[in-house]
């Protein structure tokens, strides 16, 4: 064999081994083959931070396989990615393959096309150690923050946890936003817009022309003294202003914007972005992803042209020449664009389409010429008058230009037309209204919106943003999801024939999508974080250390030299953290003290979440234990809130009359008249126990305010959904066959192992034999708390609450959590 060509991806390898022809072999690594060890901290920190690397288990057989091709090779070529982490996994083959790093030769490219491939291996060079080393200093960090860090938060705080240096910024960004809305005090002001008309030449009315009142009044008062005033006066145009402006393309896409314009024109996630933009990268439909570049190179640049004077005219071509504004863009020398501007459509999934179709619109807008506008401000005088006026505003777009192709976000590309006006010109009024707004507490971060702000802080690189934000909600500090707004009153004035009238509207206000919301654990890390950590979680500081691995990567610093200073300044927090106590650590609250009885009330975190203590243990005294209900925080609530989960338990009465159902097989389920129905509070929300320790979760009712006749259709509708669930069983065992989420599935209701059941199988045809060795064969459930978190020697010991601390009342049996 002439020349062995080594890869990352096996898709990316059967493409360039076309390429090549039959003088090269392509094979994939699958990514990375070595990591630091997992024997401790795999670190030698006072022998200047050697790193012990080992062989990925799952690798082992691979670089066997590479070491036999690499004897056998005339030649070895390391083409791994681009990027600083692509240099690594280049310079770890080499060591792992016993390899002279400085003799094999390395190549790069861009773009999986024949042109970029034939270049490549015509200039060929070494392996950067300098990129190497900037990426060696980033892992060794990175470990000894969380290798130091995660064990005094599961000492400190709770098992589990873990903490990072991107990771636990990224968090408290998130958590100083909401702690910003939930200060936020809205005010509200009342905003006048309305129209007038145009009179033909018979005086009626004709076109119609919307106005506004640029300046917003204070409140109700004001605003209906205003449009009381305009009783008998009179409306004309005081001054016509039309004004020729431009609109420019942006830059074709990084890593970041990419992932930014696709949640918000497709409404992927950072991570679906990347995985898809992987696709079509190894498919060489578009240049490498990892980027913080806007460069284009000339022959991109010609190609766009070419297509753009074909597609549309040479008037709307205009080759533009981006700069990129970090003076530390290093990651690659390309914008994200197509390896082919006359390819539209790259077939494949759906996804694949739409991300396509949006990288070669932006890379094609940015080549394209000025959108030109015309824009008109009418200012409309009113008789008498105390300097008041009203506003209209349009805008024409004469030429398309680059929207021709792109709209960017918010700029849509419909014409708001105003009439033919003169100076002078008498105008009817209409409908004129004064409708009062609240202002606005600063916007949940999205996905997007969380790396367009790491990036502007320098925080992070484009290949860390989106494992970061997916680390993060694994973690449990961050969950993504939609909440429906809350209904608001809006008082609304409305002036017409000199008549004023006021009325109350509603409007539903705070509903949110796809945004970032922080668990009250994220709020106590972070925290505890920030005030012993300070320097870890500090924005600059952060970002200085991303500058610093620039630095190394430029060959203008030693990477232990820059380990051994961060090291100096953060280890002896570490070490004054290890003598807290896990009181002051976990941020516990004292809300005051309960009325009744005098006791101190606290509200802390939990092995289930957060809760409220009554009562500090003193004198041998328990305290008792409430949980906190769905939506409440641990920031934000108050002592009355907090007295009032005291009063669950509540029992609602009994049950008026006996309600049964009965499963396909005559499996019974039912409860009798006159049992008790109690309304309680668990660790996973509140829930109702009735009959012989039954339990039905409470949705959409308050524990604290639930009837008896809304307790028994929650309890009537449990019975009847268990007796629908079960399609099977088997008399004498444990063994059923239920309907799930995702079809029929075979259960063991003791030992809860589940088996998976083919969608063309006749259930009833399964026999007790078949169904209990499938369960055999099946994987054992999912623990969950505690038990499920892995174990680490750092954290063995453990002074965390009893679990039946945590529930409503002074105690609650584990068996009664179990079944709940």
């Amino acid at each position: 064999m002439k020349n062995l060509v080594i890869v990352e991806s096996p898709a990316k390898a059967k493409t360039i081994e076309q390429y090549l022809g039959k003088d090269f072999v392509v094979r994939s690594s699958y990514g990375h083959i070595r990591d630091l060890s997992k024997k401790g901290m795999g670190i030698d920190i006072a022998n200047r931070f050697v790193p012990s690397y080992e062989v990925s288990p799952d690798k082992k057989k691979t670089v066997t396989e590479l070491r036999k091709l690499a004897k056998e090779a005339d030649a070895v070529w390391l083409a791994t990615d681009e990027d600083r982490e692509g240099e690594a996994i280049a310079w770890h083959l080499a060591e792992a393959l016993n390899l002279d790093v400085m003799a094999t030769k390395r190549i790069v490219f861009h773009e999986i096309t024949k042109p970029a491939i034939t270049q490549a291996v015509a200039n060929p060079r070494q392996v950067d150690l300098n990129l190497v080393n900037a990426q060696q200093a980033r892992r060794i960090l990175d470990r000894v923050v969380g290798f130091e860090l995660s064990p005094i938060l599961w000492k400190k705080i709770r098992t589990g946890l873990s903490a990072g240096r991107v990771q636990s910024v990224a968090v408290r960004l998130i958590v100083e936003r909401e702690r910003e809305i939930d200060g936020f005090t809205p005010t509200s002001s009342f905003k006048v817009s309305g129209e007038l008309y145009t009179l033909n030449a018979q005086g009626q009315p004709d076109e119609t022309l919307p106005v506004k009142r640029l300046a917003a009044f204070d409140d109700e008062a004001s605003a209906q003294a205003y449009l009381t005033s305009l009783t008998g006066a009179t409306f004309s145009v005081a001054q016509l202003d039309q004004k020729p402006a431009k609109r420019s393309p942006k830059p074709p896409f990084t890593t970041s914007t990419l992932q930014q314009e696709a949640s918000q024109k497709l409404g992927f996630s950072v991570k679906q972005t990347m995985v898809i933009a992987q696709r079509l990268y190894e498919s060489g439909k578009i240049t490498y992803m990892r980027t913080d570049s806007v460069n284009l190179s000339e022959v991109a640049i010609g190609q766009a042209k070419e297509v753009i004077t074909k597609r549309f005219g040479a008037n709307y071509s205009h080759p533009r020449r981006y700069k990129t504004k970090q003076a530390d863009a290093q990651e690659a020398h390309e914008a994200i664009r197509p390896t082919d501007f006359t390819v539209t459509d790259v077939g494949g999934e759906r996804n694949e389409q739409r991300l396509y179709q949006l990288i070669w619109a932006r890379a094609l807008a940015s080549q394209m010429s000025e959108a030109e506008l015309l824009r008109s401000q009418v200012d409309i005088a009113i008789a008498p008058s105390n300097n008041e006026v009203l506003v209209a505003k349009g805008e024409i777009v004469t030429f398309e230009g680059f929207m021709k192709v792109y709209n960017l976000e918010g700029q849509k590309d419909q014409d708001v037309l105003l009439p033919a006006l003169t100076v002078g010109q008498t105008l009817q009024p209409g409908l004129l209204q004064a409708k009062q707004s609240f202002s606005r507490a600063p916007a949940r971060y999205n996905e997007a919106s969380l790396v367009r702000t790491l990036e502007e802080m320098g925080i992070g690189r484009p290949s860390t943003y989106a494992p970061t934000i997916d680390t993060i909600q694994q973690r449990g500090y961050v969950i993504k999801e939609d909440r429906e707004g809350t209904p608001r009153a809006v008082r609304l004035l409305s002036w017409q024939a000199g008549q004023v009238k006021a009325e109350t509207l509603e409007e539903i206000t705070g509903s949110e999508k796809n945004k970032l919301f922080p668990t009250d654990i994220a709020g106590i890390v972070n925290d505890f974080l920030v005030k012993n950590f300070g320097q870890v979680l500090d924005f600059q500081f952060t970002a200085q250390v991303e500058a610093k691995f620039d630095e190394i990567a430029m060959g203008q610093q030693a990477w232990q030299d820059m380990l051994e200073d961060f090291y100096a300044k953060f280890h002896p927090n570490v070490e004054l953290a290890e003598t807290l106590s896990r009181e002051e650590a976990g941020q516990a609250r004292l809300l005051g003290n309960d009325p009744k009885t005098g006791k101190p009330m606290l509200v802390k975190i939990g092995r289930f979440g957060p809760f409220v203590q009554l009562g500090d243990g003193e004198n041998d005294e328990k305290p008792t234990f409430a949980s906190l209900k769905p939506g409440q925080k641990m920031d934000t609530i108050k002592l009355e809130e907090a007295l009032e989960l005291f009063k669950l338990p509540r029992t609602l009465g009994e049950m008026p009359e006996a309600y049964h159902a009965t499963a396909a097989d005559g499996t019974p389920f039912g409860v009798e008249q006159g049992q008790l129905i109690i309304a309680k509070q668990g660790p996973f929300g509140p829930y109702l126990e009735y009959g012989d320790k039954q339990f039905a979760p409470i949705k959409g009712y308050d524990p604290l305010s639930i009837t008896l006749e809304e307790a028994v259709l929650v309890i009537e509708a449990k019975i009847q959904a268990d007796a629908d669930k079960i399609v099977r069983s088997f008399p004498g065992t444990d063994v059923k066959i239920l309907k799930g989420r995702w079809g029929p599935y075979i259960t063991d209701t003791v030992t809860k192992v589940n088996a998976k059941i083919a969608k063309d199988e006749d259930l009833m045809s399964l026999t007790l034999d078949e169904c209990n060795a499938r369960l055999a064969a099946a994987p054992p459930p999912k623990k969950r708390g505690r038990a499920a978190a892995p174990k680490k020697p750092a954290a063995k010991k453990t002074t965390a609450k009893p679990a039946a601390k945590k529930a409503t009342g002074t105690t609650r049996s584990k068996k009664v959590t179990a079944k709940k």
